[in-house]
């Protein structure tokens, strides 16, 4: 075969390959080699077929993978533009950069491996965060228990405060959410967590008891670090003690019963997942069960205002049984200021209206009281008329007749001739 009707061989077989003349698109991610790197433009050679430009901002220059680039390395880069003043195509090493960090993290995603994060900046809703050219969210509710940041009364500027002590740290997390069309990406720590603690939980059930440490304090409830029976000291579990769960009585804040350090026993109550559910007072009897052979409806008891509501107050008979004293059951006439009947920290005397154990409630009132006072006086002025009228004279047997007048007449005379003689 000759030389002419090989090359003609080739030549179609060029032609019928698609990939011959498969000119790059914008978008596209390409291969090349580095033709030269003068000032801030890199050249590149575009399998032959035409010679891409990669200049300023797209050098993507913070990158190690391009900072150090020579002739004839083999780089990748993504087509921003056919054709500029000079006919070369326009590359990007930033968006090329991008989006093997996105396939790379498509991969990562799929597996559940981790992701290490820088945290660059910090709002009210989480922790802005950075990995290899990318940049995605870290919520809030997605940090790790140790680093939820427990601010007392939930104050949104307190919580961004203890967020921005956190930029410039770096975080081990897991890929929650992603779409690169949108470019969004979202982290969370608490699911790095939540599988380490899994083979930790397992140790524990409902029932079990669990003795540790108050970590932490916050308007809803308490939290207890623990270590469950058989594990290591680094092993430690968090629940929490919920307030309506510390103690039996009402209280206003944990921080009435608790405090941070305090060594303290509960029952867990419930498992959900990585969350651990604790109570207090499911080791202590239930003092309501006995509340009827300490109190009786229609007795008049002493107790302290420990708070007042627009709907009433709220009055300790002794540290474990606490009534309310509705706002009906204060006074028959309307209240506008509360403060006039009683004040906090105020002991007066209430009566018991009602008594419902199984809800643990007791129900107490001033107006009764008032009215009994009332009815009591009512009595005492009824009875006092009434002797009152029983020791009267009836005028009638006292009143003389005219026979009784005439006789007192002549007796009178009779006893003044006497005195004359």
């Amino acid at each position: 075969m000759s030389d002419e009707t090989t090359q003609n061989n080739q030549m179609e077989s060029l032609l019928q390959d698609g990939d011959f003349f498969n000119i790059p698109a914008l978008g596209d991610l390409i291969s090349g080699k580095v033709l030269s790197t003068e000032g801030r433009e890199v050249r590149v050679d575009i399998g032959g077929l035409t010679t891409g430009v990669v200049r300023a901002r797209e050098l993507f220059s913070e990158s190690k993978l391009y900072s150090d680039l020579k002739e004839g390395d083999e780089v990748e880069a993504t087509v921003i533009g056919l054709e500029n003043e000079n006919g070369e195509m326009e590359l990007s090493f930033r968006y090329a950069g991008n989006k093997k960090s996105w396939e790379e993290l498509k991969k990562t995603f799929k597996q559940g491996d981790l992701v290490k994060v820088k945290i660059l900046d910090a709002n009210k809703g989480g922790l802005l965060v950075q990995t290899q050219h990318l940049t995605g969210f870290l919520p809030v509710s997605q940090l790790a228990p140790e680093n939820y940041p427990r601010v007392t009364g939930g104050d949104k500027q307190k919580i961004l405060d203890k967020l921005k002590e956190f930029i410039g740290r770096s975080l081990m997390v897991k890929i929650l959410d992603m779409n690169e069309t949108d470019e969004k990406l979202i982290f969370s720590e608490k699911a790095v967590w939540e599988s380490e603690q899994k083979s930790i939980i397992s140790k524990i059930g409902v029932g079990d008891i669990a003795e540790g440490e108050v970590t932490a304090l916050a308007d809803f409830g308490a939290f207890i670090k623990f270590v469950p029976p058989g594990s290591e000291p680094d092993a430690a579990l968090e629940g929490l003690v919920h307030i309506s769960e510390i103690a039996w009585q009402r209280i206003d804040h944990p921080k009435d019963i608790l405090k941070v350090g305090q060594t303290i026993k509960a029952e867990v109550i419930g498992i959900e997942g990585s969350k651990i559910f604790l109570s207090m007072k499911k080791l202590i009897g239930d003092p309501w069960q006995d509340v009827a052979k300490k109190y009786q409806i229609g007795d008049t008891v002493e107790g302290t205002i420990l708070k007042i509501n627009p709907f009433g107050f709220f009055v300790e008979l002794d540290p474990e049984i606490h009534g309310l004293a509705h706002v009906s059951e204060l006074s028959d006439e309307q209240i506008e200021d509360m403060s006039v009947l009683g004040k906090i920290g105020e002991t007066r005397k209430f009566k018991i209206v009602s008594i419902e154990p199984d809800e643990h409630r007791l129900g107490l009132s001033i107006k009764a009281l008032d009215e009994k006072k009332k009815d009591v006086a009512e009595v005492a002025e009824t009875k006092e008329v009434e002797e009152v009228k029983e020791a009267a004279v009836n005028p009638e047997d006292i009143a003389p007749t005219e026979a009784e007048e005439e006789v007192d007449s002549n007796e009178v005379q009779e006893e003044a001739v006497v005195d004359i003689e």
